[in-house]
């Protein structure tokens, strides 16, 4: 028996997660990037994670061709660049705010992330309308501070109050 879409839906909106970035870059130097909130760690040898894209994301087929990511774990000072990222803007524009300086691949890394991992695509699936995108971690940026994780949960940001 399947589940039914909207009752899916509104169980995961009641799945607290943690809010990232994920960005990439084009051959020619284009960059672009989503709000993502399914990311996990896969395994530490070799140091893996994976994240998930919509194949109707405007950065999924770039990820797929280029074979490069960051994932930027965001902070709760960081809510305007995650809506951002969200819609609206797309490409170039969705850069417009933080400072952004490059690493191993090549993608884009947000300097004041908690924390932004660097990877290489080592394995696609694609199941359903997203790819989920298994990447080896290349490089890894730590911001200066801990300040406190930017979170989702049914459908709004929010913090972990127990921290900092």
């Amino acid at each position: 028996m399947a589940v039914e879409v909207d009752l899916f839906k509104a169980g995961m909106r009641r799945l607290a997660g943690h809010v990232c970035v994920i960005t990439t870059a084009a051959g020619d130097g284009g960059r672009n990037g989503l709000t993502a909130t399914a990311v996990a760690s896969v395994t530490v040898s070799p140091p893996t994670l994976l994240c998930c894209i919509n194949r109707t994301a405007s950065a999924f087929e770039t990820v797929k061709d280029t074979g490069r990511f960051v994932i930027n774990v965001m902070s709760e000072t960081e809510r305007e660049i995650a809506n951002r990222f969200a819609g609206g803007d797309s490409g170039e524009a969705r850069f417009t705010s933080g400072h952004w300086l490059t690493l191993a691949t090549g993608a884009p890394v947000l300097a004041s992330a908690l924390v932004a991992f660097d990877c290489r695509v080592s394995d696609i699936a694609e199941i359903g309308s997203h790819g989920v995108f298994f990447g080896e971690v290349q490089a890894i940026h730590l911001s200066d501070g801990i300040d406190r994780p930017l979170l989702y949960l049914q459908g709004a940001y929010g913090s972990f109050s127990q921290f900092g």
